[in-house]
């Protein structure tokens, strides 16, 4: 299943995704994993740019909070929040979206980032409504 489920997110990820180069890796209702590139997606001090991070945790967040929700809702982002615990100058970092919360409307996530020597990066936290669709 991941993998048709990986292969569906690269085609459909989204114009921001595609200019950040992330790449889906995994995607399960329990784990959703993915790449970005630091190169390309740093800020002017040469440092990853912390919206960058926190972008790529809404992108998996929400797509863990979408393979929660039943076939009749959608998830939509309502709150996040990132802590930035250190800077990566190059190389790739890795976000890895976990349940902290699966309810009937809300869904809850951390997104942890981690660079190549697998140091965190960022955490981020993002809630999902998961709302009738329309």
């Amino acid at each position: 299943m991941t993998q048709d489920v990986v292969d569906m997110l690269q085609r459909t990820m989204g114009e921001l995704n595609e200019r950040l180069g992330v790449e889906f890796v995994e995607a399960t209702p329990t784990r959703v994993v993915a790449t970005m590139p630091v190169e390309g997606n740093r800020q002017p001090f040469g440092l990853l740019h912390g919206g960058a991070s926190v972008a790529l945790g809404e992108s998996l967040g929400s797509t863990l909070a979408a393979l929660n929700s039943p076939p009749d809702r959608s998830a939509v982002g309502i709150e996040i929040s990132a802590t930035h615990h250190r800077s990566a100058l190059s190389g790739r970092v890795t976000g890895v979206a976990t349940p902290l919360n699966v309810g009937r409307t809300l869904v809850t996530s951390e997104i942890v980032v981690s660079d190549d020597q697998d140091r965190r990066v960022c955490t981020v936290r993002l809630t999902c409504l998961l709302r009738e669709a329309r």
